[in-house]
């Protein structure tokens, strides 16, 4: 089924780390770039727009490299009298962050899994050791030193044969997502010849430790769309094609069941899904399909003893039911009912143990977890005392115990990884991320939860989390998150960076906007394509609440959202400007109609189900009608920080780029508009941990920056 956040310094301090140059008084002296238009006309529906920015689609051409760099030397300038600011912001959230960390070691196969990182290095180090925690470290991939020479760096899918002799991983150096895979030999850490190009990153070994499945991206629109059998030690060339997607509006992935019985394919689209199954010791074998696909069915599965339990809307199951049927009689007519379906609790996914079924649920926009002995007796949740959090299932990868891992966290509760013990009920709190720094305590915060009530008359939560002391009286600057696309929960997690905005005031909002699962799955169905505007309106709606509720006022409101998020930003300031004194868009997703007709553009064909098909005169209506790009218009815009990679290949660079250029020509006054362009990043930017957070100290300074302009 179907994802930065000390008391106030002190002002005299505050204010010396800016100097008496600001951003809208420079904007006087400094010209923004102004990029050319050359009008392309785009026709459809017997209608013609014009689209002056076109030209910005071709990352191969040294006039829009040009463009790019100068929109990054405006930035630069316009922001100089931040750089120091910027600088501290980074050590002092850098500065919060155990360095040495690493994660709960957890037993597979014989071997203890840790990732680790050490101090002052970017990238992860995985290792393992043999039957016991005190056994000597055995390093499978140190990304310190794998990621010398590159500007981007990403290691992925790390899958270890189940004779724990090789392990195939995923290496990423450009940002597109498009990987390597390579086979390791982890007895003497040579790394064989195999070398498998335009890969998803992920693979998983059959059970006869020589047979690797793998999937393989389109070369043109990057969708995953085939997966292919590797024999180790040969040449990918001859790798056997097992399965191709055909319908472009589906993705396909390739994975393996917690019993290891099964390798799986899976072809997803929005609303459909359909599984192919394979004994794991006959990988030679042809693949048997689960359930046909049927427009409309979801499902998932999972294989425990000799059947497969289903989580699925079989049956106008919205929120989902869990059914179960025989391994060899795996067609929907044979499920049977375990769970049935409720319409005020949605199943978002399930875990078997030997004794226990443990089911991860969401009602009234909170997550639960729900433990169900085999036997029938004495099922219970366990209990979560907190008004908003993020409570979920981790690494259990042993049918075979009692022992239950999940994580624990909240706006103001640092995140844990706990061992309980479902027969007993007792519990082990295995980590719990620690706050460096010597100042955070969190009984300085307040955290809740409240309820904006939509124009349709609809509730709609948002959480919130602000310093104990901090007075409603309308001053407070407010940083109000959300995304609201694909069904995706924005829970209500901790964030160790989001402290240097608390600690100055600010109160962090996410408003849990439909578009999303937050409150089931009917939430999700009335955020996207005929209801999408929804998204918007609920954003807005949110926004008018924390207004009148004394929370923020327009003067210190600031929005923020990222890919389908920012196309959430790029709505809101076309349609209600005048709430906002600031937006972040990152990676936005703003010219929808022509990327939607674009089916030569990655992922564009799997969206239809999302977004609707623009080859529709119904949908392309009414995408045209909120499409941020296309609906610019000459108006006093908010102060806007827009990000994006140049290597982007979820959301083109083009989009952002085109986005800005026209505001440009359009917005009134002397708000600020900057675009930032990471040369060397996609989608995810910047590949380091610490340079990820630089990225996030220009996003805070902006803000920051505006809130002192306003002293």
């Amino acid at each position: 089924m179907k994802n930065t956040l000390l008391i106030h310094f002190v002002c005299v301090i505050f204010a010396a780390s800016f100097t008496t140059i600001n951003a809208q008084s420079m904007s006087h002296t400094l010209s923004a770039p102004v990029a050319k238009k050359l009008p392309k006309q785009l026709k459809k529906h017997n209608e013609i727009r014009i689209d002056d920015y076109y030209w910005l689609n071709d990352r191969e051409n040294p006039e829009v490299i040009d463009y790019l760099n100068q929109e990054n030397s405006y930035y630069d300038a316009m922001t100089a009298h931040t750089k120091d600011f910027q600088e501290q912001l980074f050590e002092e959230m850098k500065g919060r962050i155990k360095e040495d960390d690493q994660s709960v070691p957890y037993l597979y196969n014989g071997y203890y899994y840790i990732t680790r990182y050490e101090k002052g290095q970017d990238y992860p180090i995985y290792s393992r050791k043999k039957g016991s925690l005190d056994s000597p470290e055995e390093i499978l991939f140190n990304c310190n030193e794998l990621a010398k020479g590159h500007t981007f760096f990403q290691l992925g899918g790390l899958s270890v044969s189940p004779d724990n002799r090789f392990a195939s991983f995923g290496v990423d150096i450009v940002g597109r997502r498009i990987y390597t895979i390579k086979i390791k030999n982890l007895e003497t850490n040579e790394i064989l010849p195999d070398v498998i190009e335009n890969a998803t990153g992920g693979s998983v070994w059959a059970n006869d430790n020589h047979t690797l499945f793998y999937t393989r991206q389109d070369k043109v629109t990057l969708r995953a769309n085939q997966i292919f059998k590797h024999k180790l030690q040969t040449s990918a060339h001859q790798d056997v094609l097992v399965f191709e997607e055909k319908d472009e509006t589906f993705n396909v992935s390739v994975g393996k069941e917690k019993s290891r019985k099964y390798i799986v394919i899976g072809s997803e689209s929005t609303m459909t899904t359909e599984y192919r199954i394979l004994n794991s010791e006959t990988p030679d074998a042809e693949f048997k399909v689960f359930q046909p696909r049927v427009r409309g069915l979801e499902y998932s599965i999972s294989h425990f003893g000799d059947s497969f339990y289903i989580l699925t809307n079989k049956d106008k199951s919205t929120n989902f039911k869990l059914m179960k049927t025989p391994e060899n009689a795996t067609e929907k007519k044979h499920w049977k009912e375990v769970i049935a379906h409720r319409e005020d609790v949605l199943i978002e996914d399930i875990e078997i143990f030997s004794n226990y079924l443990v089911i991860e649920e969401r009602s009234n926009g909170l997550n639960h977890i729900r433990i169900m002995p085999w036997s029938g007796e004495g099922e219970y949740y366990l209990p979560f005392g907190s008004e908003t959090y993020n409570a979920y299932t981790t690494t259990n990868v042993d049918f075979n115990t009692d022992i239950l891992r999940y994580s624990y966290q909240s706006m103001a509760t640092p995140s844990s990884v706990i061992d309980f013990n479902m027969k007993t009920k007792e519990k082990e709190i295995k980590k719990e991320q620690a706050v460096l720094g010597g100042q955070f305590d969190k009984n300085n915060y307040v955290e809740e939860r409240v309820w904006a009530t939509a124009k349709d008359g609809i509730k709609v939560p948002i959480s919130l989390v602000y310093r104990k002391d901090l007075k409603k009286d309308g001053t407070n600057p407010l940083l109000q998150y959300a995304y609201g696309s694909y069904g995706v929960t924005m829970e209500p997690y901790f964030s160790t960076t989001r402290l240097s905005l608390l600690d100055r005031g600010f109160i962090y909002a996410i408003a849990h906007i439909r578009g999303g699962e937050d409150l089931g799955r009917q939430w999700y169905e009335d955020g996207k394509l005929l209801k999408k505007k929804n998204t918007f309106t609920d954003f807005i709606d949110c926004s008018q609440f924390l207004i009148q509720e004394k929370y923020t006022s327009p003067a210190h409101l600031y929005a923020e959202g990222g890919s389908a998020g920012g196309l959430l930003m790029g709505a809101v300031v076309n349609m209600a400007p005048e709430l906002y004194h600031g937006v972040i868009a990152q990676v936005p997703f703003v010219d929808v109609v022509t990327t939607m007709l674009d089916d030569s553009i990655p992922l564009t064909t799997g969206e239809y189900d999302e977004w609707g098909n623009p080859n529709k005169k119904e949908y392309y209506d009414y995408m045209l009608s909120y499409s941020p790009y296309d609906n610019v218009k000459a108006q006093t815009y908010p102060n806007m920080f827009v990000s994006t990679g140049l290597h982007d290949s979820q959301v083109q660079y083009w989009e952002p780029a085109k986005w800005v250029a026209k505001l440009r020509t359009h917005k009134k006054g002397n708000t600020v508009l900057y675009l930032h362009t990471n040369m060397d990043a996609g989608h995810g930017g910047a590949s380091g941990r610490f340079e990820a957070i630089k990225e996030l100290a220009k996003e805070f300074t902006f803000l920051l920056d505006l809130e002192e302009i306003k002293k």
